[in-house]
C-alpha cells in the first residue's frame, strides 16, 4: 500500500507524463520545471520506511521507472546504466 506521499508523487508523475506527451502540439509550450520541483519536494518527504528502489529512481530522476514502480509495474522497467533496474 502506498503512503500518502507516494500517492501524491504518482499523481505528479502522471501529470508529468501527460505534459511531456502534449509537448509536440502544445502552444505555448508548458514549463516542466515546476513539475520537477514538485516531484523533488514530495520525494524529500517520503517516510523512513520507503522502499529503497523508489528512492533510487527518484534520486536518479528516473521518473518513468518511478511511475511504473508506484503503479505496481516495476517488472516492466529495464536495467539502467547503474546496473539497477
Amino acid at each position: 500500500m502506498n503512503s500518502a506521499v507516494e500517492t501524491q508523487i504518482l499523481c505528479a508523475l502522471k501529470q508529468l507524463d501527460e505534459t511531456v506527451k502534449s509537448l509536440a502540439t502544445a502552444n505555448p509550450k508548458p514549463s516542466l520545471l515546476p513539475l520537477f520541483a514538485s516531484i523533488d519536494e514530495l520525494a524529500a518527504h517520503l517516510p523512513p520506511g520507503t522502499d529503497p528502489t523508489l528512492r533510487h529512481y527518484l534520486h536518479k530522476k528516473s521518473y518513468e521507472k518511478a511511475r511504473l514502480y508506484l503503479q505496481g509495474r516495476d517488472a516492466e522497467n529495464q536495467v539502467g546504466n547503474c546496473r539497477h533496474i
